[in-house]
C-alpha cells in the first residue's frame, strides 16, 4: 500500500506523543501566551523541520546524541528551564498583546529543540529507515504530532481563564524540574 508509511507514522507518533514533554510544552506555551494559532503554526513548522531532519539524517545523528553525556545535558537543560519558568516576563500580564511573530518564533525554537533526541524523533528516524520514504514518514509523524498537540494547546489556553498565570508558571517549573531530575537520575543509572 502506497500510503502505509504515512498511516503507520501518524499512528505511532500520535500514540507516542500522549503525555510527552512536548504536550506539556504546548500547554505551557498556550497558558503563557494565550494565542493558540501562532503556537499551533509554530508546532507545525518545528515538527516539519525536526522530523524532516530526523527522517533523512536521524540514524546518523542518533549516535552523536545518545549516551550519558547527552542525557546529562538534557536533564540540566530541563532543570534550567524550570528556573526560567519561575521568572516572570516583564510582559506576563500583557501576554495576550504579544505579536504573533514572537509567539510563533518562541514556539518554533522551543519545539524544535525539545524534540531533539525525543522518542518521536527517534521513531521518525526508524520509520524512515524501515520504509525508505522520507516525505511520507515526515508527513505522517508531523500529522501524529499535530493530532496529539493541538488539543493540548486549546486545553492550555482554556486553563488560563481559570488558573492564574503565576500558578501555571509554578506548576510548569515543578514539572520541568521533575523531568530534569528524572533524566539526570536515569543518566547515572539510578532509575
Amino acid at each position: 500500500m502506497i500510503f502505509e508509511p504515512l498511516l503507520i507514522s501518524t499512528g505511532v507518533v500520535a500514540v507516542a506523543e500522549i503525555g510527552d514533554k512536548t504536550q506539556l510544552l504546548a500547554i505551557v506555551l498556550a497558558a503563557k501566551f494565550r494565542k493558540p494559532w501562532p503556537i499551533i503554526l509554530g508546532i507545525l513548522a518545528a515538527t516539519v523541520l525536526n522530523h524532516a531532519v530526523a527522517a533523512t539524517l536521524g540514524y546518523l545523528v542518533a549516535q552523536w546524541l545518545s549516551g550519558r553525556t547527552f542525557q546529562i545535558v538534557v536533564g540540566a537543560a530541563f532543570v534550567a528551564m524550570a528556573g526560567w519558568a519561575l521568572i516572570p516576563d516583564k510582559e506576563d500580564e500583557g501576554a495576550a498583546d504579544r505579536s504573533r511573530g514572537g509567539v510563533f518564533l518562541t514556539t518554533l525554537v522551543a519545539f524544535f529543540f525539545v524534540e531533539i533526541g525525543d522518542k518521536t524523533q527517534i521513531a521518525t528516524s526508524l520509520l524512515a529507515a524501515r520504509f525508505h520514504e522520507v516525505v511520507l514518514v515526515t508527513a505522517g509523524t508531523t500529522l501524529g504530532m499535530m493530532i496529539a498537540n493541538v488539543p493540548a494547546v486549546f486545553l492550555g489556553e482554556a486553563a488560563t481563564k481559570v488558573v492564574p498565570l503565576n500558578v501555571v508558571r509554578i506548576v510548569a517549573a515543578a514539572i520541568f524540574a521533575m523531568i530534569g531530575v528524572w533524566v539526570l537520575l536515569a543518566a547515572f543509572g539510578v532509575v
